[in-house]
């Protein structure tokens, strides 16, 4: 299995480290992606990640999942970026994966990714969610999966490793993280 994390300026740095962590340990095939001019990305709090590729050099085909770290300004830069929200909606019709936390799940509504389904998100952006709005901490519905912020973001990782590689897999990783799922 293999997921795409687009990384854009003013990401939440606790959310995407952990995707990309846990993911891997969960022998997830993770592709980090840079949607800027360069591979570094400016998190939201001043610490710079490096992407694995830009963004216009990967194949969106080739991966069965896509999940969006939040951030307030990085969730604004994925928003006012036209390829995510064709991409995700690309995923969600192809039934792959999408998965988003923080403020990005406003990201999945913005797209229309949320008609009739449950999603949680941040709570002082969840008026965006309209009427799909729950306060679970992480939610899987159908294909999308959603979460509410860098607190949840290790169990959120470990659910979306439960839906890519299995419960046996996903236990085993909690287990060694020495966390509970």
């Amino acid at each position: 299995m293999r997921v795409l994390i687009p990384l854009a300026d003013g990401v939440e740095e606790i959310e995407a480290v952990t995707l990309i962590d846990v993911l891997r340990r969960g022998g997830v095939d993770v592709t980090s992606a840079a949607l800027g001019p360069t591979l570094t990305v400016e998190g939201s709090h001043g610490v710079k990640m490096l992407a694995d590729e830009p963004w216009d050099s990967v194949d969106i085909e080739a991966f069965d999942a896509i999940a969006l770290p939040g951030g307030g300004k990085g969730t604004d830069n994925l928003l006012n970026d036209p390829r995510v929200i064709e991409a995700v909606q690309a995923f969600d019709e192809a039934g792959k994966f999408v998965a988003a936390i923080c403020a990005a799940p406003t990201v999945l509504a913005a797209a229309g990714l949320l008609k009739n389904r449950k999603a949680t998100c941040y709570p002082s952006v969840s008026a965006q969610l309209g009427k799909s709005y729950d306060e679970a901490p992480v939610i899987a519905d159908g294909n999308i999966i959603t979460s509410q912020g860098p607190g949840t973001s290790m169990l959120f990782a470990l659910v979306l490793v439960q839906q890519l590689a299995g419960d046996e897999v996903a236990r085993g990783v909690a287990d060694r993280l020495l966390t509970q799922f």
